[in-house]
């Protein structure tokens, strides 16, 4: 939401956005300052978008205030739920162990290097 410290509630103010993805995925309510996204975020295609906001006399167009820019940082969320191809398996790792890249990456895990698949 935008607003202005000249808004007195007369409706006289214009609220208008540029930048990446103005008018598309994000839109803007021109009489209140309300920004929504039209559509879902995904930080994999897109991490962050940067916006410029402005405020502006309606009847006469003059700026009520500097335009202001601003970075929409797009959070990441396990849209992909890990898969494991011929589970169940147990395992365990030792307290303080080192970082092993292939646990935390499912799809390069390799089984017989630390873990033992169960009979079904």
């Amino acid at each position: 939401m935008i607003h202005t410290d000249s808004d007195e509630g007369e409706g006289n103010i214009k609220y208008t956005i540029s930048g990446e993805g103005a008018g598309s995925i994000f839109i803007i309510d021109e009489g209140t300052g309300d920004i929504h996204a039209t559509e879902r975020l995904d930080r994999e295609k897109k991490a962050f978008y940067t916006l410029r906001a402005r405020a502006r006399d309606q009847l006469s167009h003059d700026p009520l205030e500097p335009e202001s820019e601003f970075v929409i940082k797009v959070q990441d969320i396990n849209d992909s739920e890990p898969k494991f191809l011929e589970g169940p398996y147990i395992g365990s790792v030792a307290e303080l162990s080192p970082i092993v890249p292939s646990l935390s990456e499912p799809s390069r895990l390799k089984p017989s290097l630390f873990l033992q698949r169960l009979p079904v």
